[in-house]
């Protein structure tokens, strides 16, 4: 509470953005938080001084090593609180010139004998393009590459991108200011060959400083730990070397990523954590490739063809692009399956996904075998009365008996007694409804908008 100079506007002290009571607050929630979870490391962002730390701690006994820094002409800093001792801190400079940059904190602790590096890091945010936070990542990597091969380190933070930003910001053209260069990917080496780098990738590649962000541990609709705008982004991350997952010293304990997730209540940003284990926990064992949709929609990256059996081609956009559905989900053949037939069941292998906007798309198939004709297509299709068609996992189905009232741009109707709307979308305008006009959807595809389900339609004889 006391002022500065270098405060953000909103935390001006004693003004009504800013008082003791709003302190006391979010000292509580955050320890709340912490206490709840009983980590034993934090590393914590936005910290503005050295007082602020210590009323977070005075409701945290448990952390007897701490440290804070930030550069003077900042308005926040960085911090480690940990269980384990500290060892040393080492400050590395991003740009000195740049008042805007905020440089990265390196801790070195003892855990079990054992040291463990950790950088904590705040990139600069996306109202600057790319080329903002290429630095963090230039000078992270210098970094690295001048340590011991066998060094065990975390890298973490807010780094303000996502862990496929290579994807999310492609079409972005304020952002994408480098030649589609990104520093959490291709600078922090979390892909190889445009792909993103995997646990198979991880260990079978020791010597080039590849990383792992444990993001991927998670199902694609579990990642996120910030919602903007109605997208699910994770500005947030965890990046591991091969180190902590060969079973010398210090271990991560695999699929122990997990998001807090209050309902929001804490911050903009959702604390997120994981397990790691000084025993010899690391057992690596690839994915069993599944040969049905479902596996697709779980996955970043096709290693090798998936095969497909017996699925069921349900929906015709054009001549070479389907929808086809086996027992587990629907999945978008996008301009890679001409000579398909409607109504047809085949056997094939999918041999490249992508994803437009969040909808998975298949966008290359091989070894197609025709089988028989199914007798019915609408059994195919989901059916809106009995379904929740907004939930995500049901994207790329066709939805059927869905009525409703259509005005500007969206569809009103009621499921399970409860009134809902659902986004309706068409890239020909002159086949949407007229405003006002009641409808009923008999062969709408839910595709992705914003991280939400919409309701595409191909057809004027999608709905009646």
């Amino acid at each position: 509470m006391k002022y500065q100079g270098n405060e953000y506007k909103e935390f001006i002290p004693n003004t009504k953005k800013w008082n003791n009571k709003k302190l006391n607050n979010k000292l509580e929630n955050i320890s709340n938080i912490i206490n709840s979870l009983d980590l034993d490391i934090v590393a914590l962002q936005e910290i503005e001084s050295k007082e602020a730390l210590t009323l977070l701690l005075d409701k945290l006994p448990q952390y007897k090593y701490k440290y804070f820094y930030k550069k003077h002409t900042s308005a926040i800093g960085l911090s480690i609180i940990s269980k384990y001792k500290i060892l040393k801190n080492e400050i590395i400079t991003v740009e000195k010139f740049d008042k805007h940059s905020r440089d990265i904190l390196k801790s070195t602790l003892q855990v079990d004998g054992k040291e463990l590096i950790i950088f904590t890091n705040h990139w600069r945010s996306k109202k600057a393009s790319e080329n903002k936070r290429i630095p963090y990542a230039i000078a992270l990597m210098k970094h690295i590459q001048n340590m011991s091969q066998s060094s065990e380190y975390i890298i973490l933070g807010d780094l303000n991108s996502n862990y496929n930003e290579y994807k999310t910001f492609r079409y972005d053209t304020r952002l994408n200011n480098t030649s589609s260069i990104t520093a959490i990917n291709h600078i922090l080496n979390t892909t190889r060959d445009n792909q993103l780098v995997n646990k198979n990738i991880l260990i079978n590649n020791i010597r080039d400083k590849l990383h792992y962000n444990l993001w991927l541990d998670k199902k694609r609709s579990k990642r996120f730990s910030y919602i903007f705008r109605g997208d699910k982004e994770t500005p947030d991350n965890i990046i591991l070397p091969n180190t902590l997952f060969d079973n010398k010293g210090i271990s991560y304990i695999p699929n122990s990523l997990e998001v807090y997730n209050d309902n929001f209540k804490q911050s903009d940003h959702l604390l997120i954590y994981a397990k790691f284990s000084t025993n010899k926990y690391y057992k690596y064992k690839d994915n069993t490739h599944k040969n049905n949709i479902e596996y697709l929609y779980n996955i970043d990256n096709l290693t090798k063809a998936i095969s497909l059996k017996d699925i069921t081609v349900i929906y015709k956009i054009d001549n070479e692009s389907f929808i086809i559905k086996d027992n587990s989900q629907a999945v978008l053949l996008y301009r890679c399956a001409n000579g398909l037939k409607l109504g047809f069941k085949y056997n094939l292998s999918v041999e490249k996904i992508d994803r437009y906007n969040g909808l998975l798309e298949v966008k290359q198939i091989s070894n197609i075998q025709k089988l028989s004709k199914v007798e019915s297509l609408k059994d195919y299709y989901l059916d809106a009365k009995t379904n929740n068609i907004q939930d995500s996992k049901y994207q790329n189905n066709i939805v059927k008996n869905l009525k409703g009232r259509y005005y500007k741009k969206y569809l009103y109707y009621t499921h399970n007694g409860q009134n809902n709307k659902i986004r309706l979308y068409a890239k020909d305008k002159n086949i949407l409804p007229l405003n006002n006009s009641n409808i009923t959807i008999n062969t709408g595809h839910l595709t992705t908008y914003k991280s939400k389900i919409q309701i595409t339609l191909h057809k004027r004889s999608d709905y009646f």
